[in-house]
């Protein structure tokens, strides 16, 4: 009741700009920006995901299996509907950029290239034999806003589109490819699709805050804490380990989890005094004078409980289940810093259900990310008057 009155709002979005403030000045301390250590994170990672399952219950699900909520369907109108308001809200004077990873710091080519010898049980959908397929690869910050870089949310997303893959997709709006996407988060920002609903429902009313902090939710917090351990302030876009956070299908009866991280140990020294758009700079530069080259890795369900589909924020440990390369995916050097090549992300579209049957995304935050990027996509198309176009690797700048 406080929340919903004149003065309890007033407090909420006092508590969240002051929160988030300090959370910015921080992120620009080089000294406090790495704090914790890598050791300390992952001590404080294991101790907040050991009390996230003492709150969890076994359902009783099979390696592989869903389920459904019944609300499902009326939840995912309400986020649908959360995420088009917001859209529309921003950008009713301006280009409409993405609902999320709004900020895009460069389409560049690259090569997916699978692995020879892969087992049995991963070598299903475009991991069935070695190849090497094009891709257009889009990096961008995660954030719903175009931020200065400074101010980044200190996580980078990146969407992979491969081309040239045939066979029956689960969308029929591209036919020939075969879509990635991932983040520099290892577990999702929520548990559930009602607990997205209520976190951009936050955000659109300008408190995010008030969603993560509330005494009544304690797993909120913790999921805020998982979030931090993550969000750093970057160099470069290119240095990031990347994470599905969700699960897919590899093949029939098997889930995994993806990843990509950089063959390179090498880590770009933020600029003293960065410019608003300083990472996108980094990229420029080093993709001018070197190759970078990814591995791209699943990880797979071993135990439906400990690892589980429905829950994204529960991570599923390495120690437990390993990631396994899969293929390589390498960015050759290259010039891509025109603005024609940097709007070609617009008539872009990029989705996991991009894809192949043997790859079907799974868990509730995918079923309703099929219906939530297909309209935002197209929200955002019809809003800047440009139509979504599927690429085959032949286009030039």
């Amino acid at each position: 009741m406080l929340a919903d009155s004149r003065l309890g709002s007033s407090l909420l979005s006092f508590a969240d700009a002051t929160v988030f403030g300090i959370a910015k000045v921080i992120r620009m301390q080089p000294t406090l920006n790495r704090l914790p250590g890598p050791a300390a994170s992952n001590r404080i990672r294991a101790v907040v995901q050991g009390m996230k399952n003492l709150r969890r219950r076994d359902v009783g699900l099979g390696l592989a299996e869903e389920l459904v909520a019944d609300d499902e369907p009326e939840v995912t109108e309400h986020i649908v509907d959360v995420f088009t308001r917001n859209l529309r809200r921003r950008y009713s004077t301006r280009t409409a950029e993405r609902g999320a990873n709004a900020k895009t710091y460069g389409v560049v080519r690259a090569e997916f290239r699978v692995l020879p010898g892969l087992p049995a049980e991963l070598a299903h959908g475009v991991f069935r034999a070695p190849r090497t397929y094009p891709a257009w690869v889009r990096v961008a910050d995660t954030g719903s806003v175009i931020t200065p870089d400074p101010e980044h949310v200190g996580v980078v997303g990146m969407g992979i589109k491969l081309m040239g893959v045939d066979g029956p997709k689960l969308l029929d709006d591209e036919r020939h490819t075969q879509d990635f996407t991932l983040i520099g988060v290892r577990s999702f920002t929520a548990p559930d699709t009602a607990g997205m609903a209520k976190l951009q429902t936050a955000i659109l009313n300008l408190r995010p805050g008030a969603y993560f902090f509330n005494p009544r939710y304690p797993g909120r917090f913790l999921d805020f804490v998982m979030q931090a351990l993550d969000s750093h302030l970057l160099g470069s876009p290119l240095e990031s380990q990347l994470y599905s956070c969700t699960a897919h299908l590899q093949g029939p009866g098997r889930a995994v989890h993806y990843s990509l991280k950089p063959r390179s140990a090498q880590r770009t020294p933020v600029p003293k005094t960065p410019s608003d758009n300083y990472l996108r700079e980094a990229m420029i530069e080093t993709l001018r004078r070197e190759d970078v080259v990814f591995d791209f890795m699943v990880q797979l369900q071993r135990d439906p409980h400990r690892q589980p589909i429905e829950d994204p924020s529960i991570e599923w440990k390495e120690s437990e289940t390993p990631f396994v390369p899969v293929a390589e995916l390498r960015i050759p050097r290259q010039e891509f810093a025109s603005q024609p090549q940097l709007r070609f992300a617009d008539v872009l579209s990029f989705t996991p259900w991009h894809s192949l049957p043997e790859h079907r995304p799974l868990g509730g935050i995918n079923r309703t990310r099929k219906a939530m990027y297909a309209e935002l996509s197209w929200l955002r198309q019809q809003l800047n008057g440009v139509e979504h176009y599927e690429p085959t690797g032949a286009e030039t700048f």
